[in-house]
């Protein structure tokens, strides 16, 4: 499967301009790199302008599912929408989206863990759902948001669960860039899957954002990671028969003793 990563630089409180780039970006790299499955960031529709949502959310994943849905069918693409901000009645959620090749939402997942360093519970409700896997052209896979990254359970859970691809969508700050790569990594090795992330770049209000979008391998090693400054794409296709190797040669499932981690 062949993935390409918009690692993107967000207009906070521009949907219509972050619309235009996406559509622009997809286009291109369709055209460019014939992929299967394309990735977008964290709050690629509003950034991270949490004050605005009122006026720039989406209400009810609208119009984001619809436009994503209409990209993915005209370009016969998986759509791994990254996360926008949303309105669902009179609260405001962090907001996963992911179509299949013919524009249907496979899945829909609300960011659980909201972030104290940047006051989210202020703006946002976390997500009351838990995480579960979805498929795309046949392969199981999970999605996790950001903050999500440092709580060891949700991947496990969908590693558990089968997902032989794990992808993290971002807008992680430069002020921890070492986490946002050692994490990533012991997510990789540890549930002996792929990861592919995106991650934004740029600044808004003093923060700004460490981009260094990967793509993991289930052994560690890094396949390919984005600049830590520019916006760009990262592509690689994915050899996912090295999954059910890995975890036969090192049998990390296999060994576990759930009955003493409680």
């Amino acid at each position: 499967m062949k993935y390409a990563i918009y690692q993107m630089e967000i207009i906070a409180g521009n949907p219509e301009a972050n619309r235009q780039n996406v559509k622009q970006w997809i286009e291109n790299v369709v055209q460019e790199e014939q992929p299967d499955t394309v990735l977008l960031p964290e709050m690629w529709n509003t950034g991270y302008a949490l004050g605005e949502l009122a006026n720039t959310a989406d209400r009810d994943g609208e119009p984001t599912a619809s436009f994503l849905s209409s990209l993915a069918k005209t370009h016969n693409i998986n759509i791994v929408g990254g996360s926008i901000g949303n309105q669902k009645a009179d609260k405001f959620y962090n907001t996963s989206l992911v179509f299949d090749r013919n524009g249907e939402l496979v899945y829909q997942y609300d960011k659980i863990h909201l972030v104290p360093m940047l006051n989210e519970h202020q703006y946002l409700t976390g997500g009351q759902k838990k995480v579960h896997t979805f498929v795309l052209d046949h392969v199981k896979m999970g999605l996790i948001i950001c903050y999500d990254l440092r709580f060891p359970e949700l991947s496990r859970q969908l590693a558990l669960d089968g997902a032989q691809v794990m992808h993290i969508v971002a807008e992680w700050p430069a002020a921890r860039k070492d986490h946002w790569k050692a994490l990533q990594l012991a997510r990789a090795i540890e549930n002996q899957f792929f990861v592919v992330s995106s991650n934004a770049v740029g600044t808004y209000n003093g923060t700004e954002y460490a981009g260094k979008s990967m793509i993991i391998d289930p052994w560690g090693t890094q396949l390919k990671t984005g600049s830590a400054k520019n916006t760009g794409t990262i592509t690689t296709t994915l050899d996912l028969s090295i999954v059910s190797k890995i975890r036969r040669d090192v049998p990390v499932f296999a060994s576990r003793v759930p009955e003493m981690y409680e």
